[in-house]
């Protein structure tokens, strides 16, 4: 079981919006050097809406390589359409990715009968293990505790990603399921709370900047200290709030670029961060020690 600090990874892009291969490549050595658990590859995170499927598969296959089995490699493969889900699902096994993490259908808002059919067909359909993800502040639907706990007993369905920043409601999610899957944070200002609950570890977006720093708020939380765990935290607050000032992943990749470790590309419809904006992350940047 994949324990721990899991970077939920940027996709470095040059300004007219390529993919920067060689920034993308350095990303990984870095995580893997600075005790970064597993790497979730072209998930929200890594813009996997505006990647087609070859850049997708190619973003995939160029961080298992460059991991080396060092550290896993989850590959993001959702989609709102259960056949390419599988068809992405598929491709990331046949890559080598340790693991996939499938959103929920976005947009269509299918029912919970919609959301344990779609589920339950990809586990079917592809021996890997597969992590759920439910983020229903950015998909508009909701998969209820009460799915994720009929579909707990499905071959390759091993995870969930809660990012619903709902403590009350994860405390619950793992009494229900942690018996038969892992349950992650993906709320970075929460996520040392739920592991002291029970959860396995966080799908971090603060990660993508203060790797080392994550990596040590976990393994305290997972060690059951939680005033070691709400220390080493404190520093990275203004982190958890600011990187989500405009929609992720525009604030961390611009974090990035202000730390010299990428471009400022960005496919649109996403934008570079405003410029108003840029003060408070520089701020919160130089506050977690990450930017001098």
């Amino acid at each position: 079981m994949i324990t721990g600090s899991l970077v939920a990874l940027v996709t470095p892009m040059h300004p007219d919006g390529s993919v920067d291969w060689e920034s993308l490549r350095r990303l990984v050595e870095w995580h893997v050097a600075e005790g970064t658990n597993a790497i979730v590859a072209v998930g929200t995170t890594g813009e996997s809406a505006t990647l087609d499927v070859d850049e997708h598969m190619a973003v995939v296959k160029a961080v298992i390589e460059t991991a080396a089995g060092r550290i896993p490699v989850i590959a993001g493969t959702g989609a709102n359409s259960t056949s390419e889900a599988i068809e992405l699902t598929r491709a990331a096994a046949a890559a080598g990715a340790d693991a996939v993490l499938l959103v929920t259908p976005y947009y269509n808002k299918p029912t919970q009968e919609g959301l344990y059919q779609h589920h339950k067909a990809i586990a079917e359909a592809v021996a890997i293990p597969q992590i759920l993800y439910n983020v229903p502040g950015r998909t508009g639907v909701d998969m209820s505790n009460a799915t994720v706990a009929r579909l707990a007993g499905t071959p390759n369905i091993v995870a969930i990603k809660d990012a619903t920043g709902n403590l009350e409601r994860g405390r619950e999610l793992i009494g229900l399921v942690g018996d038969r899957m892992a349950v992650y944070s993906g709320d970075d200002p929460t996520a040392w709370e739920l592991i002291l609950a029970g959860a396995k570890g966080n799908i971090s977006v603060t990660a993508n900047v203060a790797p080392g720093a994550m990596a040590r708020v976990c393994a305290a939380a997972l060690a059951g200290d939680g005033a070691a765990a709400e220390a080493l935290n404190a520093p990275l607050q203004l982190l958890h709030r600011d990187l989500f000032i405009e929609s992720n992943p525009i604030p961390v990749k611009w974090a990035l670029h202000a730390m010299g470790r990428i471009d400022t590309g960005i496919r649109l419809p996403l934008t570079v961060l405003a410029e108003s904006c840029r003060a408070p992350v520089e701020s919160a940047l130089r506050h977690a020690g990450v930017l001098s």
